[in-house]
């Protein structure tokens, strides 16, 4: 990936003030094109950076890596929503959650950042990932994102990936899936 110049690199703490505001928290999972256009303007520089490890030195203190976390796992599924590229971080995203673990981190973290510290394994389409999700979210004690971590995993083991990113990705449904995703049970997170 070759890094262009879109505006000056945010810093951890404006990445956590924007992602923790009240103002913002009801967009996390509720996005409209707005904030969408909002998220790429402010931090398309800082994601750009992140993704070629140029932010690696975030990864010192919990909330620099939690930082580091929102960018590379939140801020590219709005800016760049419906498409591939939503995706291309989300790998790095879980390595540098799991550093910040092992580092014990997350105990320095409140819920929400906890919450957001574990995403990535959520996101993850391998089952692995998955079981770790549910079980980072059950011993910190996060019920409501624990529900939202086992119906993602039940999803995984059903399909070995998320069908709602198969027409993002390219990738042909079964056709088990395309009765799943024209169902009301469908997840379309």
């Amino acid at each position: 990936m070759t890094r262009t110049a879109t505006g000056a690199e945010a810093t951890p703490e404006a990445v956590l003030a924007f992602w923790f505001a009240p103002e913002t928290r009801p967009r996390w999972f509720d996005s409209t094109p707005a904030f969408d256009r909002e998220v790429e303007a402010a931090f398309r520089a800082t994601w750009e950076a992140a993704a070629v490890g140029a932010l690696a030195h975030w990864e010192g203190t919990p909330a620099g890596a939690l930082a580091l976390v929102v960018v590379l796992d939140q801020f590219p599924l709005n800016m760049f929503r419906g498409r591939p590229e939503s995706f291309l971080t989300e790998a790095a995203s879980r390595a540098v959650a799991e550093r910040a673990i092992a580092r014990g981190f997350d105990a320095a973290l409140d819920a929400a950042g906890k919450a957001f510290l574990y995403l990535p394994f959520m996101h993850s389409e391998l089952l692995a990932d998955q079981d770790r999700s549910v079980a980072l979210y059950e011993a910190a004690g996060l019920a409501d994102s624990l529900k939202w971590a086992r119906h993602h995993r039940d999803i995984v083991r059903r399909f070995g990936r998320f069908p709602h990113r198969n027409a993002i990705l390219g990738r042909p449904c079964t056709p088990e899936e395309e009765a799943w995703l024209d169902s009301d049970a469908a997840f379309n997170g």
